[in-house]
């Protein structure tokens, strides 16, 4: 979001996902996307069938490649090289839509003057792609327009993860491929609210809606609306909150969704941060590991025990409805947070069905000033920007400027920087995550036993000439240690993986892979490098 808010000035998918299915090119990078979306993984499949071309980059051999007109597989944490050693291509074969970055970019010059340092022998050097690779892929997603891009956390969880956003929206605008039909830059959020999340505030420098806090107007609106003076500073992000618990600086933490002992980078520290504080709330559908932890544990009511709204990836805005009431004494949980305030003595929270809520944020938040109750209920759902009453959502952004303050996308110079953590001779293989089809992070999926019989444990997938170099088996027991700790789980030898990279999920509480991946985060999203960090594996004797 902080990337495509700079350069764009909308840190969302640009196109609806009916979209994809038309596009010409599918430029598909960091997104394991038949297993982590796979409705989308759908769409992409039909525009090959359709006849488009898909380049699929990903440092290792996803499904998704077997519909590929291209692979590319660089090492994990050199995408700013490669793909800036593709807008180089596009620049020196003049594939640039020049009339589109006349008119509608700025920020040209800089930009140029920084492809200097990606000439394809250093891209080629860094990525482990084969130059004539990386030229082929220029050129399909120049010439067989209109291309979208699609990404994930493969791009974004990384210790420069937003230069790796900058360098993907760069593309997009060098070629016109944004602001138009089937085109656009396209992350993919990683579950079905995530982005309404954000959208309602959940970001610690930003109300509703992306309006900052530290703007004295936006902050003036929502005191009179609200009737209490809010700081002008911004909050913490996630990944800053454990090492504030160190500092002492937080006592107390009130988590609401969030297995953070599966989920966080060094979960070690996350545990040990959550276990000295004064007093810790969890608000869940299950008693997970973190909400074992907990002095206090809230039980929340699931989708289908609750009314209300998803924003869904493409800024769709859907109502759900009740289809069971909350089983036993779990609550929606609007209604908690309600009740936890009133007793607080705040005023304001006296809500008695979420369509008031919503309300409120017509009022307070102008990309939903046009979303109701009502209208869902009887249009059934809408795309924000979504202004005023009469206005028919917007599928596609940007299509006559750009939402920032001069109404141009921005083109952003870059310099390479490798990942904060580099293999040696103790730790001499990177590991990168990924995804199950069958699980996301475990909270619900590892509750359901035919998931659990499709994939029931932990593998740590490597390269047969790691395992052969190292006298591993497949199926064999294996210690994966880094500079964090340590965890045991099965190998699985695949040429999936190249050689010196191993992989893991994080579904499995009894091989946490959180445990040893790197905390070290981007400056600026502060997104931990959870796709990169230096591991050794060793044989377990029986």
């Amino acid at each position: 979001m902080a990337g495509l808010a700079i350069t764009l000035g909308s840190g969302a998918m640009t196109n609806p996902i009916r979209d994809i299915g038309q596009a010409g090119c599918i430029l598909s990078i960091g997104s394991n996307t038949t297993a982590s979306h796979p409705v989308i993984g759908l769409e992409v499949k039909k525009a090959v069938r359709r006849g488009a071309k898909l380049i699929v980059i990903n440092p290792r051999e996803i499904d998704l490649c077997r519909f590929a007109d291209l692979f590319l597989q660089p090492l994990p944490g050199t995408d700013v090289a490669l793909l800036m050693g593709m807008a180089r291509v596009i620049v020196e074969e003049n594939l640039v839509d020049w009339a589109f970055v006349k008119e509608r970019t700025e920020g040209l010059e800089e930009f140029m003057k920084s492809l200097e340092e990606y000439d394809l022998d250093f891209v080629e050097r860094v990525t482990g792609v084969p130059r004539d690779k990386i030229v082929e892929a220029a050129r399909l997603y120049a010439t067989h327009g209109p291309s979208t891009l699609l990404y994930a956390m493969g791009i974004t969880q990384h210790s420069h993860g937003t230069d790796n956003v900058f360098a993907l929206s760069n593309l997009a605008l060098l070629t016109g491929n944004v602001g138009r039909p089937f085109s656009g830059v396209n992350p993919l959020r990683g579950q079905n609210n995530v982005q309404g999340a954000c959208d309602m505030g959940g970001l610690p420098n930003v109300y509703p809606g992306y309006q900052r806090v530290n703007d004295p107007q936006v902050r003036e609106k929502f005191e009179a609306a609200w009737g209490y003076p809010l700081n002008p500073n911004p909050g913490l992000f996630l990944t800053e909150m454990f090492d504030a618990v160190d500092q002492g600086r937080i006592r107390a933490m009130y988590i609401i969704g969030e297995n953070v002992l599966l989920s966080e980078p060094d979960a070690r520290h996350a545990q040990k941060a959550l276990e000295q504080l004064e007093f810790l709330v969890v608000q869940d559908i299950f008693l997970t590991e973190t909400a074992r932890l907990a002095h206090v544990v809230l039980p929340a009511a699931t989708f289908a025990e609750k009314d209300g709204t998803f924003t869904n990836t493409e800024r769709r805005v859907q109502r759900i409805y009740r289809a069971i009431p909350p089983v036993g004494e779990s609550r929606p949980d609007w209604w908690i947070v309600c009740q936890v305030a009133q007793r607080m003595g705040a005023h304001g929270f006296d809500y008695a069905h979420p369509a008031e809520i919503m309300k409120e944020i017509a009022t307070l938040t102008p990309i939903y000033g046009g979303i109701s109750y009502e209208r869902l209920e009887r249009e059934g759902s809408l795309q924000w920007p979504c202004p005023h009453p009469e206005h028919p959502g917007t599928p596609t952004l940007h299509t006559e400027r750009f939402a920032t303050p001069t109404g141009k996308g921005r083109l952003i110079p870059l310099r390479y920087r490798p990942p904060a953590e580099t293999p040696d001779e103790e730790y001499p293989l990177i590991l990168t995550t990924d995804r199950s089809l069958y699980h996301f992070h475990g909270t619900m999926t590892r509750r359901v036993r035919g998931l659990n019989r499709l994939r029931g444990e932990e593998w740590v997938e490597m390269n047969p000439e790691d395992a052969l170099a190292l006298g591993i088996a497949d199926g064999q027991t294996v210690r994966v240690v880094s500079r964090r700790g340590e965890v045991i789980a099965r190998a699985k030898v695949s040429k999936d993986s190249p050689p010196g990279v191993v992989s893991m999920t994080f579904h499995f509480a009894e091989s946490p892979t959180n445990v040893l991946t790197n905390p070290v985060a981007d400056p600026m999203a502060k997104t931990p490098e959870l796709k990169v960090c230096a591991v050794r594996v060793e044989r377990v004797e029986a």
